[in-house]
């Protein structure tokens, strides 16, 4: 695998970013805008194949990022991709669906527990603000609970941006915090009988601090206070929906939502998102007006079919644990050898790896750009993702690029101030 070219030599890339910068404002939007990663990161990619990347000007990289999740079973996955050309070669945007939403549609709900009913829809933000309105037409109620922090998706009601955004987008959202019972009774207790719905993360998932897996007393709160109020208990599963629990991430905790939102893994990279619920909204999921002019688009459907069939005849889901334990395992023994606080929080097959003491990450800085310098894409303060296609070489291949990344951070760092580097 070839090195990271030298800093300064990104012409290409740079030359796209100039031309970008001239037609769309600020030549990047969005979370893959790598201007809030540190300098020496690529912007665009040529190709992707299986778990590498490789950018325009052609330096391959073992990728973490999976293009932010989506890519649960590897870029091009032959039978996803099969089964996708062969749905374009008869139609994809057509004046109705395809005959694959009915059989997506029965596979979902066969898959998912929780699941009597699906809908369907291109991305997260869609995803769960219809089940927002969902649970507030099922219950002809206003308030949602939300924990601080939590990203929901790029909706007014729920962006982390305020540009753009009144009081008025926000004046039935209520704030509790992840895993605090006792905050989530006060969130409930004050929105009293005007309680809708309350909305969860698979995970605690806020970029920038340690990932928190929900404690079981938190999630069967979660459930009693929902029942109590007569409020739709509403998981968020479009980060990490299909790559902790093919039915659904709250599985091994025994608590199941009233409707849930997905996106990412659902077709492995192609543009879908899906909102499963019970029959408790079924009417209300028939009565509110949601829909989009590509939202019945065939191809990524029929793609989705493949992905949930072979995450479900594969073991996929086990196999992105076994290698997600084993870099986890690696990156603990690394950092022990070079003395380094290196500190691993979320589930394995979706990790975040950051430094104590670290608050303005110039240690994950440099260790994300030297792992970089040696052909394995990282971030250093949003989670990862494994997929499928990464194996055991792939994995070691990784903590070859890791253990050199750490060598050069024990190196800069001065002991006596652990979050200070060299520069």
């Amino acid at each position: 695998m070839a090195p990271h070219a030298t800093p300064g030599s990104l012409a290409p890339d740079e030359a796209l970013r100039a031309r970008a910068r001239k037609v769309i404002p600020g030549g990047m939007w969005g979370h893959m805008n790598v201007a809030r990663l540190p300098p020496g990161y690529p912007q665009f990619f040529r190709s992707a194949r299986g778990c590498r990347l490789w950018d325009v000007q052609g330096t391959e990289y073992i990728d973490l990022m999976c293009g932010y999740g989506p890519m649960v079973l590897g870029y091009g996955d032959p039978d996803v991709e099969a089964a996708a050309a062969e749905q374009r070669g008869r139609g994809d945007l057509m004046t109705g669906p395809a005959a694959c939403q009915v059989e997506l549609a029965e596979l979902v709900v066969e898959t998912i527990p929780h699941a009597d009913w699906v809908l369907f829809a291109k991305n997260g933000s869609d995803a769960m603000t219809a089940c927002v309105t969902i649970a507030r037409a099922g219950t002809q109620r206003r308030k949602v609970l939300v924990a601080r922090g939590s990203y929901h998706g790029a909706a007014p009601w729920c962006t982390p941006s305020l540009a753009g955004v009144t009081a008025e987008d926000r004046a039935h959202i209520l704030h509790y915090d992840y895993n605090d019972i006792a905050s989530l009774e006060r969130a409930a207790d004050e929105a009293g009988r005007d309680l809708a719905a309350v909305l969860v993360t698979a995970f605690r998932h806020d970029v920038k601090r340690p990932q928190e897996a929900p404690t079981p007393a938190f999630a069967q709160a979660m459930r009693r206070i929902c029942d109590a109020a007569g409020a739709a208990l509403v998981l968020d599963d479009v980060r990490a929906g299909f790559r902790l629990h093919i039915g659904g991430s709250w599985e091994p905790y025994g608590v199941r939502p009233d409707l849930c939102g997905w996106s990412k893994a659902i077709a492995n990279g192609h543009p879908l998102a899906a909102v499963t619920g019970n029959d408790r909204f079924r009417e209300a999921a028939q009565q509110v007006y949601v829909t989009g002019s590509f939202w019945c688009s065939a191809v990524p459907m029929a793609a989705a079919i493949a992905t949930i069939k072979k995450l479900r005849a594969t073991g996929a889901i086990a196999t992105m644990e076994a290698m997600g334990r084993r870099l986890r395992e690696g990156l603990e023994q690394q950092a022990r050898a070079h003395d380094l606080p290196l500190r691993q929080t979320g589930p394995v097959q979706m990790p975040l790896i950051m430094f104590d003491d670290d608050q303005d990450f110039t240690l994950g800085h440099r260790f994300v750009l030297e792992a970089l310098q040696r052909g394995v894409y990282m971030h250093p303060w949003h989670n990862m993702f494994l997929s499928a296609a990464h194996q055991v070489a792939d994995i070691d291949r990784v903590l070859e690029a890791t253990d050199g990344a750490l060598r050069q951070v024990a190196a800069s760092v001065d002991r006596r101030h652990p979050a200070k580097a060299a520069q």
